[in-house]
This record gives structure tokens, C-alpha cells and sequence, in this order.
């Protein structure tokens, strides 16, 4: 799971909203941590937003960080973590906070967006049953 969730520029095949995803630079840290730097588009309808944020990608640990650098936000914050429960099961944990900057594009787009992050964490649960298969439950 960590892996799908660290593969972000498949983000816009299956990540609601997300339109566009590209990454601008790429670093291997010392410490064993990658880290990205990448633009990421959402639209809906008429509206389009692209913001760009620090994805800090800890395989070591099986955290994501995801830090909000520049875009129509007041601050975007956002967290994984994953604990192994097994050979093919594990614990997602994910957490977003978020505030835009402007009032009207909080009016335009704030609904929507609560919306589409309460189906995000759905999105990412289908994709994971698409690429790896969904567990077969035993049998009694």
C-alpha cells in the first residue's frame, strides 16, 4: 500500500479531482527518505487550481508527509502511515487539513472538495483491489 500511495503521478488515473500531477524534482536524502516536489491540478467543472507541495516518502518507517509549499491554500496538511497486519493486510492511516486562502474559492470550492476527500480514501482502496487483488477470505 505504501507503494500505491507513493506512486503519485498515477494520482490523476483514480484520484478524485486530481486532474494533473507532475513532479518537478526528485532527491534521495541521507537519511534513506525521497523526497518530491511536484504540482498537483484539481478541477471541477469551470474551476481549475494547481498547487504545489513537498512529498516526503519514509519507506523506512512507512510514512508519507506531504507539506504544502505554494498554491490557493492557506496551509494543506497531509499525513499516511501504514502498520503491517499481516502478510497481504495492513492499517492505512490518513489525515488532511486544509484552508483556502481566498473566501469565494472556499465558497466556489470548499463543499466539493469535503466531498471529494470523503471519497478519496475509497479511490485508493479500489486501485489497490485493481493492482494487487483483493484478499481471498478462509474458508471455514
Amino acid at each position: 500500500m505504501f507503494d500505491l500511495v507513493a506512486d503519485v503521478e498515477r494520482y490523476p488515473e483514480f484520484v478524485p479531482l486530481c486532474s494533473a500531477l507532475k513532479i518537478r524534482q526528485r532527491m534521495a536524502k541521507p537519511d534513506g527518505t525521497e523526497v518530491l516536489v511536484a504540482d498537483m491540478t484539481v478541477s471541477f467543472k469551470l474551476v481549475k487550481e494547481s498547487f504545489t507541495s513537498r512529498v516526503t516518502l519514509d519507506r523506512a518507517n512507512l510514512n508519507i508527509l506531504v507539506e504544502y509549499l505554494q498554491g490557493p491554500f492557506s496551509n494543506l496538511e497531509n499525513r499516511w502511515t501504514f502498520e503491517s497486519k499481516g502478510d497481504d493486510v495492513c492499517d492505512v492511516g490518513f489525515f488532511l487539513a486544509y484552508e483556502f486562502k481566498s473566501r469565494m474559492l472556499a465558497m466556489l470550492m470548499g463543499s466539493m472538495f469535503d466531498a471529494a476527500f470523503a471519497r478519496f480514501s475509497i479511490a485508493f482502496e479500489k486501485r489497490a483491489d485493481a493492482i494487487y487483488g483483493r484478499p481471498k477470505l478462509a474458508s471455514s
